[in-house]
């Protein structure tokens, strides 16, 4: 809803639901406001912990959507949005903080603020026009893609420090060097001069990176 108007200028965006007219802003805010009403209530009957802790939740998510306005360090603000779910579902079956969920969290805060510099190296040219901040605006398409290839290497190294620290196994720390092997080809295969497979790297990589590792962390646990 905050960006409608926005997706509407951008000719990349422009078929998104709303900028389309296939949905209307009262019906996302009607749909919106009861979703986050729910999730402060689910929070309620799981614990007090995740209680208290929802509307801290419902804020970053929520205030992602206007952070490129004023930082172009919003793509750590996606990260941490995202990173909500590992350290919200420790909580609500845990009711506590414990080192392992914030590792797991860091990493995709880093993991996510890494992929979405890819993607924002598209709209550096809008982003100007429009006045929103990116990384890619800011210091130049070469220099952020570098900047996301240390971020990924990072994600590596704090998932394989999770694994660790978590008391996992050889197949989980084989799977992180796989998904290792998967971002160093989402970054082969975009350069400053060719961002044609941009998709394929944001979309079906990172796609294959997550339900890669729920898969070997889930089967590291289980054999």
């Amino acid at each position: 809803v905050v960006d409608a108007e926005l997706d509407a200028r951008n000719p990349r965006t422009a078929s998104r639901a709303l900028p389309a007219g296939l949905l209307t802003k009262p019906a996302v805010w009607a749909f919106t406001l009861a979703m986050a009403a729910l999730f402060v209530l689910c929070a309620a009957l799981l614990n007090w912990l995740a209680f208290v802790l929802s509307p801290v939740a419902l804020a970053i998510v929520c205030g992602y959507s206007f952070s490129k306005r004023f930082t172009w360090l919003s793509h750590f603000w996606l990260g941490l949005s995202l990173a909500v779910a590992p350290v919200g579902a420790w909580i609500a079956v845990k009711a506590e903080f414990a080192l392992t969920p914030l590792l797991l969290g860091l990493a995709v805060v880093l993991w996510v603020a890494g992929f979405d510099i890819i993607y924002a190296c598209q709209d550096v040219e809008f982003d100007r026009q429009a006045g929103l901040h990116s990384l890619p605006r800011q210091f130049g398409v070469a220099r952020a893609l570098h900047v996301s290839s240390a971020l990924h290497a990072l994600t590596v190294l704090v998932l394989l420090l999770v694994g660790h620290w978590a008391r996992l196994g050889g197949l989980y720390a084989g799977g992180v060097l796989a998904a290792a092997g998967v971002l160093a080809y989402e970054h082969w295969i975009v350069t400053p001069d060719d961002l044609s497979r941009v998709t394929t790297a944001f979309f079906t990589l990172n796609g294959l990176v997550s339900v890669g590792l729920a898969a070997v962390a889930l089967a590291d646990l289980l054999l």
